[in-house]
């Protein structure tokens, strides 16, 4: 046990070799206090404020491998890898790794090698999991997302239940709790399920005081990005729906000319990723447009603004995103654009993406038909899916067959790779049996086994690119060769840029028309709820919009912030504000548009603009060059 006088010194000196600080954020030191000190602890700090420092730190302090418990594979993958290139030694558990990577991982646990290891929730119930953790020295649990265990939460997920009885089986331990965004209720019954005895509660207000939030009902969305980023040279990001959008919205803004953007989704290859990723987090003119799950274990405090090209599905949801601007404390702005056509296209889009119980039930039984699976079985094998063929036996829509594999895939039944990776190869004939295949059948084979080492003997992850640039052929012919190589059986092979399916679990027909079913049918009706939430937070233009998030949360007494777009209005008075000399100073530089003259304005209110506006036309200081544009006169 290390003293305490040797604990505060080692403390500092880890933080600053591994973190490069010098001192703590908010709360945070002591949080790790309580922490190295076996204390169970539940924290409620807002995106930004540090929380995974909060366990990253004493995991090294402590003996042992720190287990964490995190929701979201990209998520733990995210992770890993921004604590090895600190130099921390980290590994994550998911159910894509091969058996023998599995091993090492937890043999360098044992050996203590390994100080913090990621799993998911469904693994702490896994036979191999279980006997493998009794000969690893465990330092302490640390639950990240730990709203997830809530059925009141935006992410249920019932298998964060099973953390209490693991927590049982290991005499002693300590337990971190650690999440962004829960309400009251939800906090309460963290602290209930996951069992945590008289826990130190440590909870930071979710006001930001450096953001200023900015609504607005506009029809041309992209001109209005336009504008924004027209006069802006700092860092941020763009929230887009879909991933078709980002890509649409980064091409017609570099047609206009604006420079430092990029689209993100996870329909990249993970090179791309990993470029477009590491030069905007490099940067301080860099924007991303991005779909939603970008940002999570991002960490990055010059991000200047954040803009929703959509209302996101929660107020859950848009408070973590907004919160990755100003994490450095700096003056950040936060936009969210709409308009009620939107608002009701999206209501549509819910009610259809949601099957009823026939369509569930036709979609898993299908799911399981096509693989040729039968009842209580489960292949080792990955199955390349394709989605048109389910959706041409099932009749259902695409949106809804997503919806089902999404929450197949959340709750670890089966590990669906829907985004382009590397593809797999396993050649299923031995080298005697070439022989006696057609020669031209024979010196296909033999030339992938000379090109692609290894595949002879076990199985191999590729890239039929760099395969057909070294054999000099067309991409798609060789993609051809090797699936008329799979259907005569010589090899097994899955397309990385196509979707794929591995099965974790039997099929389990009582369990799909029960247990599968309720969840699914609970976590639908809480999406709804949720968004009929965000809905009235995104038309309401009576409250204060952080008071009414803070409120949200569970904070009483809250007062308004004085500077989102709502209390500007209110602000400003009967007769508004006289920003007159303001707008002339803008209008000697150039003819500006109202909207141009807002954001040099620092997103001032459009409405008192143009009062403004109105009376410098009538006093003959401003004449209109056209309909929107005005100049001095």
């Amino acid at each position: 046990m290390i003293s305490e006088q040797n604990f505060q010194k080692l403390k500092y000196e880890t933080l600053e070799h591994f973190w490069g600080y010098n001192i703590f954020r908010d709360l945070q030191e002591e949080i790790i206090d309580g922490v190295m000190h076996g204390k169970d602890t539940m924290v409620l700090l807002p995106t930004g404020g540090g929380k995974s420092l909060c366990y990253q730190l004493p995991a090294l302090l402590l003996e042992g491998t720190c287990i964490v418990i995190s929701p979201l594979l990209a998520l733990m993958r995210d992770q890993v890898l921004q604590l090895k290139r600190k130099g921390i030694e980290a590994e994550y558990l998911s159910s894509e790794l091969e058996d023998f990577a599995a091993e090492t991982i937890y043999s360098r646990c044992k050996e203590g090698i390994t100080k913090i290891l990621y799993v998911s929730p469904e693994r702490l119930s896994q036979p191999q999991f279980l006997q493998q953790i009794q000969e690893i020295k465990i330092s302490f649990l640390a639950i990240d997302e730990a709203h997830c265990i809530s059925e009141w939460g935006q992410d249920f997920r019932p298998s964060y239940q099973n953390i209490k009885n693991f927590k049982k089986d290991i005499a002693g331990i300590s337990c971190i709790a650690l999440t962004a965004t829960a309400t009251p209720k939800v906090l309460d019954e963290i602290i209930k399920k996951l069992d945590l005895k008289n826990p130190q509660l440590f909870q930071k207000s979710f006001r930001r005081e450096n953001l200023k939030l900015i609504k607005e009902n506009v029809a041309d969305k992209y001109q209005t990005v336009f504008n924004i980023l027209k006069y802006n040279n700092s860092s941020g990001i763009i929230y887009a729906r879909t991933r078709k959008e980002t890509e649409n919205i980064t091409e017609y803004l570099q047609k206009n000319n604006v420079k430092n953007v990029d689209f993100f989704h996870a329909g990249l290859s993970p090179k791309d990723k990993h470029a477009k990723q590491s030069k905007w987090l490099q940067s301080s003119q860099h924007t991303l447009i991005a779909t939603n799950a970008f940002g999570m274990g991002i960490d990055k405090d010059n991000v200047r603004f954040v803009i929703h090209l959509n209302a996101p599905n929660s107020l859950e949801n848009y408070y973590q995103e907004i919160g990755r601007a100003g994490r450095d404390g700096g003056e950040s702005f936060t936009f969210l654009l709409w308009n009620e056509q939107e608002l009701q296209q999206f209501d549509d889009i819910f009610k259809n993406q949601i099957p009823n119980k026939s369509e569930f039930l036709k979609i898993v039984n299908t799911l399981y038909s096509i693989f040729q699976i039968a009842e209580h079985d489960m292949p080792e094998t990955r199955f390349q899916l394709h989605y048109h063929k389910l959706k041409n036996i099932t009749k259902c829509s695409t949106a809804k067959i997503k919806n089902v594999l999404n929450f197949l895939h959340n709750q670890e039944i089966i590990f669906l790779n829907d985004y382009k990776s590397l593809s797999s190869l396993q050649l299923l004939v031995s080298a005697e049996e070439l022989d006696f295949l057609p020669k031209k059948d024979a010196y296909f084979l033999e030339l992938l086994m000379r090109n692609l080492p290894g595949l002879s003997s076990q199985k191999i992850y590729f890239s039929e690119v760099k395969i057909s640039n070294a054999l000099s052929t067309d991409l798609l012919l060789i993609k051809e060769r090797i699936r008329e190589m799979q259907y005569k059986n010589h090899l097994e092979y899955i397309d990385g840029a196509l979707a794929s399916i591995k099965f974790l679990k039997p099929r389990n027909e009582r369990f799909t028309e029960g247990a599968y079913w309720n969840l699914f049918s609970q976590i639908q009706q809480n999406k709804i709820q949720k968004w009929e939430e965000m809905k009235y937070f995104v038309k309401n233009e009576e409250y204060c919009s952080m008071k009414l998030i803070l409120s949200y949360f569970g904070e009483k007494n809250v007062k308004n912030c004085g500077v989102c777009s709502i209390c500007e209005k209110k602000n400003e008075g009967v007769f508004g504000k006289n920003i007159s000399s303001e707008i002339l100073k803008i209008l000697a530089q150039k003819p500006s548009t109202v909207e141009e003259i807002a954001i040099q304005l620092h997103y001032h209110q459009k409405e008192n603009i143009l009062e403004n506006l109105i009376i410098l036309l009538d006093t003959q200081k401003v004449k209109m060059l056209n309909f929107r544009t005005y100049m001095l006169a």
